[in-house]
């Protein structure tokens, strides 16, 4: 990797260049966000930092049409997803601006049978280094970055190749809204100078949201320096369809499930599981709604994407499974596909399929259900519809999984914890949880 390069899915042309930052570079960023640090912790209260993350949210807002641009043209997002994607980041910043008091409070102990108190205090690490993927370049970072500044730790921040114009203009948003130099950096480093980082003694812990490869590959060496990692990773989230009033709402409920950012979402619906007294017509529905979609679908974030995502299908076919809605790919551009017949023999089966497929599998009864939904070595979301609300507790109890949502898609928010199991990596984004994530849990004992 030689440069940070956007290249527009869309056509195919490299539109713009941005060299890869030298060691000297990063080491001027880790020394400013160390020193940064500690003015930014020590000396500027709760209150100032919540009022930074409320200017980072406004200028979100303000900037939203520039911003969901940029990142049309680095990865492909629709433009209608790329505003919402800026709203949701600005309202990220907001919930921890205003729930940053509450969350960070001093937390008593009651004693048993012992004078005296005791307290939890929660205090910044230090520098932390986030590293971040290409699907939601801005909220992505928001679930990293806000939190963990109002916190009073500093962010070192490295994008994914793909997305530098995004990567500057969250820089330039974080200036403008009256940061200390230093508290937030965005670099353009390497594999290896990211590892290197890693090991530097004043990086206190690493976020990484990505693959399940380079989450073990950040894992291996932070583990190697005893450095705190909070890893978010790719998922097969199950949609498991037990009983319904309406067939239709339930069908475009999963069609949304599995499109959202032209299904390049780590908790996307990938896996739907559907009893079989629905599963005929769940998938005829199913793949006319998806040749319905498919003259408007956008393209994924790169020609070696959908390749990747052909070859997966075309081992799949391979198998035996069958595919009910289809076409080729055009560059970038992968139509919409369901796939049925899959068995377990299948490397489909147990692989995240990071795009606009759905593979189907009819079951006839929950314990069934809840099996297949388990037999994957992902546990990140999951979707439960049925009318029957007890059932839907009890499945929900036995899944494997970090996230359950019955009877709706997309309710995703800021104070709802978002992390997964298994494969899925480990630690929580987002809410109470979030914040939690790197500060020092530090016990005081009074007589």
């Amino acid at each position: 990797m030689n440069t940070y390069t956007v290249v527009d899915p869309a056509t195919g042309n490299t539109l713009r260049e941005y060299a890869i930052s030298s060691d000297e570079q990063i080491e001027s960023a880790l020394r400013a966000a160390n020193a940064a640090y500690h003015t930014w912790s020590r000396k500027r209260p709760l209150s100032h930092r919540a009022e930074v993350l409320r200017r980072v949210a406004r200028l979100h807002v303000e900037r939203r049409s520039d911003l969901a641009v940029i990142i049309q043209r680095e990865m492909g997002k629709p433009l209608d997803q790329a505003i919402a994607e800026v709203e949701f980041a600005a309202d990220i910043y907001n919930f921890y601006a205003d729930n940053a008091e509450e969350f960070l409070a001093d937390e008593p102990i009651r004693l048993h049978g012992a004078s005296g108190d005791a307290k939890v205090r929660r205090s910044a690490l230090g520098v932390l280094l986030g590293i971040m993927p290409w699907n939601y370049p801005y909220y992505q970072v928001a679930r990293f970055a806000a939190p963990n500044l109002v916190a009073g730790n500093t962010i070192v921040l490295k994008h994914a190749p793909q997305c530098p114009e995004s990567a500057a203009a969250l820089q330039e948003i974080f200036e403008a809204a009256g940061v200390d130099p230093g508290t937030y950096v965005n670099i353009y480093a390497t594999n290896e100078q990211i590892a290197r980082a890693i090991g530097d003694t004043r990086v206190q812990g690493v976020s990484l949201t990505g693959s399940e490869k380079a989450g073990a590959a950040v894992a291996e060496v932070a583990g190697r320096h005893l450095k705190k990692v909070v890893l978010e990773l790719g998922g097969s989230d199950p949609f498991i369809v037990l009983s319904t009033d309406d067939l239709d709402l339930t069908v475009q409920a999963a069609l949304d499930a599995r499109m959202e950012n032209t299904g390049q979402a780590c908790n996307a619906a990938k896996r739907f599981i559907i009893h079989a007294d629905l599963y005929d017509e769940f998938v005829a529905k199913l793949t006319q709604e998806m040749i319905d979609r498919a003259p408007g679908v956008a393209p994924l974030s790169s020609v070696d994407a959908a390749i990747h995502l052909a070859q997966q299908v075309e081992r799949a076919v391979e198998q035996g499974a069958h595919v009910s809605a289809g076409g080729p790919r055009r560059g970038a551009y992968f139509p919409p596909t369901v796939l049925t017949g899959l068995t377990s023999a299948a490397p489909a089966y147990r692989e995240e399929l990071f795009g606009p497929v759905a593979t189907v599998f009819q079951v006839h009864s929950e314990e069934e259900a809840v099996e297949l939904a388990n037999d994957t070595p992902f546990g990140l979301g999951s979707y439960i519809f049925t009318t029957d609300l007890d059932q839907a507790h009890r499945v929900a109890d036995r899944l494997e999984v970090g996230m359950v949502f019955i009877n709706l898609v997309g309710a995703e928010a800021a104070e709802l914890p978002f992390g997964g199991v298994k494969r899925s990596g480990f630690g929580r984004e987002l809410g109470r949880y979030g914040i939690d994530e790197f500060v020092n849990k530090k016990l005081i004992r009074t007589a």
